[in-house]
């Protein structure tokens, strides 16, 4: 079992041994090898200079800009809810603007059924259409995308996305419709924090 959660001292961030006792050398020496790999470095590498070079100056928009531009990527594809069109459309306006050939696909764009596959619906009084975030992925995977970035898929999806997409992904709108999707807010806000300790 690892807890670095639990954990208050984070000494191993100085480079001690853990004070929990795990010994995670092994993952140290193998992760080390796969950072020295070319294309692992670069990303390290610029994540680093946009972490120390903009700490605390850059949005989440920036940063991914900034990222992408730095890496050298040129088509970018966005994988979006169909209720986030319009911050899909914005985010798609700005890439452009700043260079990027922009694919955007959204996640009902098949309209299959969801009773085609015995899925929950919200309202069993209406036709509902399934999310198809493998299909999201295999259109993005055919235009040859250099990055995916999530706009707001539901739970799950996302992972199902996520495993199929053929580029690198990242996320830019985590879906959360309660909270304005602002999944955080859950860990700060104090209803939140009484609700989930009961």
């Amino acid at each position: 079992m690892v807890n670095c959660a639990g954990c208050i001292i984070h000494c191993c961030s100085k480079g001690e041994e853990c004070a929990q006792g795990q010994d995670l050398k092994a993952y140290e020496a193998s992760s080390r090898r796969e950072l020295e790999k070319a294309e692992n470095k670069k990303l390290l590498e610029v994540a680093a200079r946009i972490e120390g070079e903009h700490y605390m100056e850059w949005t989440r928009l920036e940063e991914i800009c900034g990222f992408a531009e730095q890496i050298g990527y040129k088509r970018i594809g966005l994988a979006h809810c169909i209720g986030l069109t319009n911050e899909a459309k914005f985010l798609k306006d700005v890439l452009e603007k700043k260079g990027f050939l922009v694919e955007s696909i959204c996640c009902k764009f098949s309209g299959i059924d969801k009773r085609d596959f015995n899925l929950t619906q919200i309202n069993c009084e209406r036709h509902e259409v399934t999310c198809n975030p493998i299909g999201q992925a295999m259109v993005l995977n055919d235009l040859q995308t250099d990055l995916n970035i999530i706009v707001g898929l539901c739970i799950g999806h996302d992972i199902l996305f996520t495993k199929y997409s053929e580029a690198p992904v990242t996320t830019f709108i985590v879906k959360d419709r309660v909270t304005g999707h602002n999944p955080a807010i859950a860990l700060y806000a104090s209803y939140y924090r009484k609700k989930f300790n009961k």
